[in-house]
């Protein structure tokens, strides 16, 4: 064979394997539960050998990227990545990430599907794809939401840390339920419960007639709760327990995207919340999400 024919392993991938490398370190780097990992254990993670993974390191480090304890002689993610992740923060478009995911979310679900983000007390809908559909659901970019309205309020709620959480709660004016004087509050505990338990909540044309919605949380890198991400349709009762995963699923997704590590926040929250329950829930909550 001549050699212009011959091809390389990373050819026929796609990828450049020390890139590639490089890359899984970082991603170990990152996921470790220690802020400082020595050598053996990273290129065990990684699988690759000590003297692949010592030299990428160092060629890391020289950029920043990794930073390297000599007394101990360990690693840990360099201060080079603050720079990269701010440009990242500040040309951020939410709708631009999460537009692919509602994409497929709406068809899936023949609904509209909608990311709405927290703004003070108020969450606004800065993301929204529609499906193909008789009769749709149309929702404008900026529209405004109370923090508390409906399925998508239950499901920041059920997830704010618990100080938060008992804040919003003590308002007088609640509209989970739609308007605040049809709020109930024990019927309201069960619906947090669920939600923590299942990572989605939902309502059945209950704050307009016809109209059902599932909604989950959606996390962003540093481990804030930032907004919503739901559906709105004319879905029956029975599909909830088939959309309701797909729309936890997707919120995950988005999350992971935007930086979150939901299995870790969910363990942080339950630690949190350990006496109102939340241990046995967020392992349910986790097998639902992750």
């Amino acid at each position: 064979m001549d050699k212009k024919q011959k091809k390389t392993k990373s050819e026929y991938t796609g990828m450049v394997p020390a890139v590639d490398q490089a890359s899984r370190i970082l991603l170990s780097l990152a996921k470790s539960p220690s802020l400082k990992v020595n050598l053996t254990d990273i290129c065990k993670s990684v699988g690759i050998h000590k003297s692949k993974g010592y030299t990428i390191l160092n060629t890391l480090q020289k950029y920043g990227l990794v930073q390297k304890d000599l007394a101990g002689k360990t690693y840990s993610l360099g201060l080079g990545l603050i720079s990269l992740s701010r440009r990242v923060l500040d040309n951020l478009n939410y709708g631009d990430v999460a537009d692919p995911i509602l994409k497929i979310l709406a068809e899936k679900t023949h609904s509209t599907a909608l990311f709405g983000i927290i703004n003070g007390g108020n969450v606004f809908v800065v993301a929204k794809q529609e499906a193909d559909q008789l009769i749709s659901v149309t929702i404008r970019l900026g529209y405004r939401f109370n923090i508390t309205h409906g399925a998508h309020g239950k499901a920041i709620v059920a997830f704010l840390p618990k100080e938060e959480r008992k804040r919003i709660l003590n308002q007088n004016k609640l509209f989970f339920h739609g308007d605040r004087s049809k709020l109930n509050r024990n019927r309201l505990n069960i619906e947090l419960e669920r939600c923590r338990a299942s990572g989605f909540a939902f309502d059945m044309g209950q704050l307009h007639a016809g109209l059902n919605v599932i909604a989950s949380p959606v996390f962003d890198s540093q481990e804030r709760l930032i907004g919503s991400m739901f559906i709105m349709g004319t879905f029956p009762e029975s599909l909830i327990q088939q959309y309701g995963p797909w729309v936890a699923e997707s919120a995950k997704e988005f999350s992971s995207m935007l930086g979150a590590d939901v299995k870790q926040i969910l363990k942080r929250l339950a630690k949190e919340n350990d006496k109102d329950g939340w241990a046995e829930q967020s392992d349910r909550t986790c097998q639902n999400l992750v």
